[in-house]
């Protein structure tokens, strides 16, 4: 089965739309979402439908739990990101209180229930899905140097992780892959960005941000993962794409309510 591995899209629609276009032209079998889908971005309706249309599942990041319920421990332009976004799929209402009959309330429903049944972690074979790590799956980061400068954290979140023998993670927005040495080995420097599974060898994977790269590679990042039979992992491969990222920079530029930093920051990959 080839399944494909979205994550951190962050209302970013110029790059889903390129990424989901690519998928397609890859025929895999499924699609699945690691968390994050809103956030920061300019297009969170859109976002949100596209998830919801595509993917078999999608689990609840911390923006997307933020968003829902609260924004803590967010920097300023993300809380205002947050809460911009909250806007943007509640119903407006007018100055009188009363909601705008112009706004379809069912789709405003819809995609408010589609959030709110994410789930925070899932299972299947051999592998555990989580969006920030098994110990904290919403929003505990693993980063890229924890294997040199947080190796105890490392053991324990591979020790959390059993019986599963591959946990799929998004949150830090760098495609890699942590081994239990442990070590990071990041996608850049894989052949053709390919990843094969060893033997019984615990490994968490991350394969990078759809909509917010932040390993200094502004292209959008996904990754295929073939399994075999009862889903025994065989390989990942990371990919990277060029999308128009023009197009989501004028957008939030547009919108008063989002740090124009926001957008900056996507041309330089961080």
């Amino acid at each position: 089965m080839r399944t494909a591995l979205i994550s951190d899209i962050h209302s970013n629609l110029s790059a889903l739309e390129t990424v989901l276009a690519d998928i397609d032209r890859r025929g895999v079998d499924r699609i699945l979402s690691l968390g994050d889908i809103v956030g920061y971005g300019p297009d969170p309706k859109e976002c949100v439908d596209l998830v919801a249309t595509r993917c078999e599942w999608s689990l609840m990041g911390n923006h997307d739990f933020g968003v829902l319920y609260e924004p803590t421990n967010f920097n300023a332009s993300a809380e205002a990101a947050a809460y911009w976004t909250r806007r943007q799929l509640e119903p407006p209402k007018h100055a009188n209180g009363n909601a705008d009959a112009s706004y379809d309330r069912d789709e405003a429903v819809r995609r408010w229930d589609f959030l709110g049944q994410l789930r925070v972690r899932v299972q299947f074979g051999p592998f555990l899905c989580v969006h920030g790590s098994p110990r904290r799956p919403i929003n505990e980061y693993i980063f890229p140097e924890d294997p040199l400068n947080a190796s105890k954290k490392l053991r324990d979140i591979f020790a959390r992780m059993k019986p599963s023998r591959v946990c799929l993670v998004g949150h830090t927005h760098v495609p890699g892959v942590f081994t239990d040495d442990p070590d990071f080995l990041p996608a850049a420097e894989m052949a053709d960005g390919m990843y094969t599974f060893s033997d019984q060898d615990p490994v968490i994977v991350n394969p990078g941000s759809v909509g917010q790269p932040r390993d200094l590679d502004p292209r959008a990042s996904y990754a295929i993962l073939e399994t075999g039979e009862n889903f025994e992992p065989q390989s990942v491969q990371f990919l990277r794409l060029d999308y128009d990222i023009e197009r989501t920079v004028a957008k939030i530029a547009a919108i008063d309510d989002l740090n124009n930093w926001l957008g900056e920051r996507l041309l330089e990959g961080r």
